[in-house]
């Protein structure tokens, strides 16, 4: 029996109370971690949470995405995946980033993917989409308007994906990763980057009205839609050993 519900024997019977459960040190954290995380994306139907995306992009926030970027060092440590092939682009005939912003990731294809590559890029904000024509002074990415959960793609287009801070802005993974997979030939792989739940994730979360997600529990949706984990990612040894650095990981369509 349980010391906390024991009752001595020479005594009348009487209910004592009950010691609380320690509250461990990680899940005080991942209290923090909720309480600072924005949470309108569960507030908001879609439709609703879509138009407010569209807006803080459209907006100033979305004119400062480059060098936000620059300064939190995405753009240095993601153009370094690419560049000494932990990611490989060799191969790679028709590429889709998805959610390209200002050009971030499309710059660093246009530089390391064959030559005779094509390269496509859609967001939901055609103002990120102009900024992105600007920036990179290229005829070369051919980009769309387009929805992460309706995309105007035939089934198996894309032998390769990139998807840098996208799944962020939907309330399922499922709607959008689901959708990557149909258009994805089986053998493509992807690029996934996406903000974890932790301390600083929440704070990333608060400046860009964003959620969050649970490594394993996007690894176990990933496998269910078909798009087998085939290896996780780290920026740096660094960035490993100290489990920072966002989730990063290489997927391959079943």
């Amino acid at each position: 029996m349980a010391f906390d519900t024991m009752t001595p024997l020479t005594s009348p019977q009487r209910s004592l109370p009950r010691r609380k459960k320690p509250v461990h040190r990680g899940e005080r954290r991942n209290v923090i971690n909720r309480l600072l995380e924005h949470r309108s994306i569960d507030r908001l139907s879609y439709e609703e949470y879509r138009e407010k995306v569209r807006d803080v992009y459209d907006g100033p926030q979305g004119a400062l995405l480059a060098t936000c970027s620059f300064l939190s060092l995405h753009t240095v440590l993601g153009e370094r995946l690419i560049r000494k092939r932990v990611f490989d682009l060799h191969g790679a005939r028709r590429i889709l980033d998805v959610g390209s912003g200002a050009g971030q990731i499309v710059k660093h294809l246009l530089k390391y993917a064959d030559p005779e590559a094509e390269v496509l890029g859609f967001d939901l904000s055609h103002e990120m989409l102009r900024r992105a024509r600007i920036r990179l002074r290229s005829a070369r990415p051919r980009f769309f308007g387009a929805d992460i959960t309706r995309l105007p793609f035939a089934d198996a287009t894309f032998d390769c994906v990139t998807c840098g801070y996208v799944l962020e802005h939907i309330p399922d993974p499922r709607m959008g990763l689901a959708e990557l997979a149909r258009v994805m030939m089986p053998g493509a792989r992807m690029l996934l980057l996406t903000t974890e739940d932790s301390f600083s994730g929440a704070w990333t979360s608060r400046m860009w009205c964003c959620r969050t997600y649970n490594r394993r529990e996007l690894r176990q949706t990933c496998e269910q839609v078909g798009l087998h984990w085939h290896k996780e990612l780290w920026f740096t040894r660094m960035h490993k050993v100290l489990r920072a650095g966002g989730i990063c990981a290489e997927l391959v369509r079943a």
